[in-house]
């Protein structure tokens, strides 16, 4: 009976997350004339801008991909787009997911974590599109080999959705306590896309510190680290992995995968410890 209590309380949770994933989806773009292309055009308008200011008027160029050979700007700068807005999107829902759904949190009893968590699933959804769609304007202008690589994508989607949700749920939880919490989110957010490459290839920021070196720019005396605090930075990492797919149509580097991993599993380890202890009095502080 214990077991069957248990099967069926899982099933009623999976329902539960497919039903508000679902809604988050289909409520997105809901009474707009474009729907769902609206996922793709958001993100065609970013790239375009950061093209022309950072690929025409500051010559931004990445090295020629490893196996595809291609230069084109716009395809690395449209990689790091996407996977970036997905990465800093779901955390932003996640983050806000307590305080949105507060109403519903106070009028029926569900399981906490399933609001994040239904954030991410609907994130994905649109995100897995956008790859594809990626993926297949890549293989147009770099060549079919990237369909050999593209089973990489999805221990990465794993991956990097398993950061997104730590992250974002031990955000949903302290902000629930601490509103000031999402406003200097958002200022870090801000401070985090221009130190995670997203526009630029590791090399300029490699020119930026020699040149600081040569202007005598130091950090209390010290070498100011630019290249290592891009390295350090788990955004950074995913970015390159995904670059690494889709842009370089080769393999991710097994230290990404790791450095992925690591900040995943302990940023989820830490969220579910904080939810644990506090989510018995989220509806209470809503």
């Amino acid at each position: 009976m214990a077991t069957v209590k248990r099967t069926r309380t899982r099933d009623n949770t999976w329902q539960l997350l497919q039903a508000l994933a679902s809604r988050d989806v289909k409520g997105q773009y809901k009474r707009t004339f474009l729907g769902r292309t609206w996922s793709l055009i958001n993100p065609l308008a970013q790239i375009a801008i950061y093209w022309v200011v950072f690929g025409l008027l500051f010559r931004a160029t990445p090295a020629p991909g490893i196996n595809s050979g291609m230069e084109i700007y716009g395809l690395w700068l449209a990689v790091g787009i996407i996977v970036w807005s997905y990465l800093s999107g779901t955390i932003n829902d996640c983050m806000t997911s307590y305080i949105s759904f507060s109403g519903l949190l106070k009028k029926v009893y569900l399981p906490r974590w399933t609001l994040p968590m239904s954030r991410v699933l609907s994130r994905t959804y649109t995100f897995l599109t956008e790859l594809l769609v990626l993926a297949v304007i890549c293989g147009v202008f770099g060549g079919w080999e990237v369909l050999l690589r593209l089973i990489m994508l999805v221990p990465l989607v794993l991956l990097t959705a398993l950061f997104a949700f730590g992250l974002g749920l031990l955000l949903a939880v302290s902000t629930v306590y601490f509103r000031d919490i999402e406003h200097f989110w958002g200022i870090l957010t801000r401070v985090w896309f221009y130190g995670s490459g997203v526009m630029f290839p590791l090399g300029i920021v490699q020119s930026a510190q020699e040149e600081l070196v040569e202007r005598g720019w130091t950090f209390f005396g010290t070498e100011i680290p630019l290249v290592t605090l891009f390295q350090l930075n788990p955004a950074f990492e995913i970015l390159t992995a995904f670059r690494r797919v889709l842009y370089d149509f080769a393999w991710p580097e097994l230290s990404s995968i790791l450095i992925i991993a690591g900040w995943g599993v302990v940023l989820t380890a830490l969220a579910v410890f904080v939810y644990n202890r506090h989510q018995a009095r989220i509806v209470e502080e809503l």
